[in-house]
């Protein structure tokens, strides 16, 4: 099937469109790519910062605390279940998929001397309207960051 010893791709989601950025990472996970994000704080959302909080929290309301559905609010995880949610993650494919993908706030330690892509096809500089951060949502809807 794939090779364990594969080498991993290393994107920095800094200036990248979210929806965008996943959909590419999803694609690629699913030909059996190892793909570690960084910066995942970094990452843009298009739209007006009051609008898309407010729907998030309202979002947020759904579900049982004990129960699920359970809901992210660190930047890391929310571009994980972003992708997520772009995998067949019901069906095995998607489960291996879904396992070669990594995602950091900040660039840890052990890779910060190592060669990073970008994906110019998701670069927010193609925006025309506003956006804001996936770091700024997280803090409104209750991450901490000293955490």
């Amino acid at each position: 099937m794939q090779t364990t010893n594969q080498a991993v791709t290393i994107i920095n989601a800094e200036g990248l469109i979210l929806g965008r950025m996943s959909s590419i990472i999803a694609k690629r996970l699913l030909k059996g790519e190892k793909i570690t994000i960084v910066n995942a704080e970094k990452a843009v959302f298009s739209g007006k910062k009051k609008s898309r909080v407010s729907e998030k929290k309202e979002f947020l309301e759904v579900g049982h605390p004990k129960k699920g559905p359970f809901h992210h609010r660190r930047p890391d995880r929310i571009v994980r279940r972003t992708v997520r949610g772009m995998l067949p993650y019901k069906q095995p494919k998607g489960k291996q998929a879904h396992k070669r993908l990594k995602a950091f706030i900040g660039i840890p330690e052990e890779l910060k001397n190592q060669k990073m892509e970008t994906l110019a096809e998701a670069h927010a500089k193609k925006l025309t309207c506003a956006y804001f951060t996936l770091g700024e949502l997280a803090k409104e809807i209750g991450w901490n960051p000293s955490e």
